[in-house]
């Protein structure tokens, strides 16, 4: 009869097992490439930056580029008259002005110049003062005249208000105007020419009748605005 075998209770007593590792995190290859391209664009985007600022530093610094002046130089008004029945204003008016390049380094073209003329926020005229063909170069350093002509007959409603401004105007044989003018310019530094720029002038001027000598009118300084 066989012998019988030993009952084996399942344990294990030989040595021991280590225990497995959890699995290590390994950052995709992609992803550290894709943060490293964006990292050299954005040092290139940097450079640039700095780059330009310091071009336009360079470029203010050796050009400094400066508006041009704008003067009201002298206004004759010999009509300035308002019914209020109808609404008509007749008016005629002419002002002159001089504009005045104070670059050392850029020339101006004015290409076209158009002045509107206003009476207590109402437009009642307006004027090509330069167009293509008187447009002229002005050169640095230097001062040119212009001209406005205001003349005719305008249905312009004004209120209550305007009229009785217009009346004390009328009394006191001055008058008081706002003057604005657009621009069309190109700038010129020594073959370079610029792209269009179009600032405007605005003027506030009181304006006397031709016949009141005892107020004559006063060169008035424009602010330019671009």
């Amino acid at each position: 009869m066989a012998d019988k075998q030993p009952h084996l209770n399942g344990a294990y007593y030989g040595p021991a097992i280590p225990t497995a590792e959890p699995p290590r995190y390994r950052p995709q290859r992609e992803r550290g490439c894709c943060c490293c391209l964006f990292g050299i664009l954005w040092k290139i985007l940097v450079v640039l930056i700095v780059l330009v600022g310091l071009a336009i530093l360079i470029f203010w610094l050796v050009v400094q580029p400066r508006s041009f002046k704008f003067h009201v130089t002298e206004a004759d008004l010999t009509q300035f008259e308002y019914n209020a029945n109808n609404s008509t204003l007749d008016y005629n008016m002419v002002l002159n002005f001089t504009a005045r390049n104070p670059n050392k380094k850029l020339n101006i073209y004015y290409d076209k110049v158009e002045a509107l003329a206003f009476y207590e926020d109402a437009r009642f005229s307006n004027d090509d003062v330069i167009t293509h063909m008187n447009s002229f170069r002005q050169y640095t350093k230097s001062s040119s005249p212009m001209s406005a002509v205001f003349s005719g007959q305008q249905v312009v409603t004004l209120n209550n208000e305007q009229v009785s401004e217009l009346n004390e105007d009328k009394s006191g044989g001055v008058y008081e105007f706002y003057v604005r003018l657009n621009f069309r310019i190109r700038y010129r530094l020594g073959d370079v020419i610029s792209g269009d720029f179009k600032p405007k002038a605005k003027c506030h001027i009181k304006v006397p009748l031709a016949n009141n000598a005892s107020q004559p009118f006063q060169t008035t300084k424009c602010d330019i605005d671009y």
